[in-house]
């Protein structure tokens, strides 16, 4: 009886030891970019499981997590500066993030990446971008073509949206409806993202956006404000080729080109925060 208790004894023991050191402890930083927030790895040595989606998801747990939109790692690139791997909130590899994007450039400038300016890679490709002080602008796809419906807006920002104008976004329930929209059997198994749009002036809009990952509405999207914006500008019912955006999280500038029936040059401005950093136990 007593050799079977130190046996157990013992065995528990090293399988903490073992627990112990088999642990890998890695740090992250959590930002944000106009309320949307995102909890940054820096991943070049290799360490993080990407592949691991439960573990991401838990990571964005608001509850029993660190709580984020998604999770972006930042891995060594052979030609451009770094590359960024967006996570959605649900674990699952997302398309590109707008103010992901931005905000990973303000980490790398923390890491010592980089300096003031940047090329790295992502999802849809390859992005400029420029930082100074807390302001991030980055260069965001071309857009070869708008759909337009009788009674929506259809275009790729990096990420697809599905874009409706509103008389008053404040009473759009944005999680019902945008649910209803971004599963519709329209846009298949993979969804969309959702925007409301609301416009002010001819260079103003309030946007309030639905994102497919997260599963709810979100303060902010920089790919959705992009695409508000380019809708708005192709209904005629903004004339500003520079828009401001209002979003629940904070204002963001999206300006722009016109070539043939599609968009160049394409820049989203606006400020980015660290707001804490902490280390997880892999």
């Amino acid at each position: 009886m007593i050799s079977f208790f130190n046996f157990l004894l013992t065995s528990f023991l090293f399988n903490e030891i073992m627990q112990y050191i088999y642990t890998v402890t890695i740090r992250f930083f959590k930002y944000h970019g106009t309320g949307n927030d995102f909890v940054m790895i820096d991943n070049r040595k290799g360490e993080f499981p990407s592949q691991d989606r439960q573990r991401i998801a838990a990571i964005c747990d608001r509850r029993f997590g660190v709580g984020a939109d998604g999770v972006i790692i930042l891995e060594d690139h052979n030609t451009a500066d770094f590359e960024m791997h967006y996570f959605n909130a649900d674990g699952q590899l997302g398309s590109f993030c707008g103010n992901g994007g931005r905000c990973v450039v303000a980490f790398a400038k923390h890491l010592g990446v980089i300096d003031n300016q940047t090329n790295f890679a992502a999802f849809d490709g390859f992005h400029d971008a420029t930082i100074s002080g807390n302001i991030v602008s980055l260069s965001m796809r071309d857009v070869d073509h708008v759909q337009t419906y009788p009674r929506y807006v259809f275009l790729d920002t990096g990420s697809p949206h599905h874009v409706e104008f509103v008389n008053d976004i404040k009473i759009i329930d944005v999680p019902k409806r945008g649910s209803e929209i971004a599963h519709n059997e329209i846009y298949g198994d993979e969804g969309t993202n959702v925007n409301f749009v609301e416009i002010n002036k001819a260079k103003e809009i309030h946007v309030r956006t639905f994102e497919r990952g997260v599963e709810n509405e979100t303060l902010s999207c920089g790919t959705g404000v992009t695409a508000a914006a380019l809708a708005a500008f192709s209904t005629a019912k903004v004339t500003n080729s520079k828009i401001q955006v209002h979003t629940l999280g904070g204002d963001l500038t999206v300006s722009f080109a016109t070539q043939d029936k599609g968009f160049i040059d394409l820049v989203l401005t606006g400020p980015t925060k660290l707001v804490f950093s902490g280390t997880l136990e892999l």
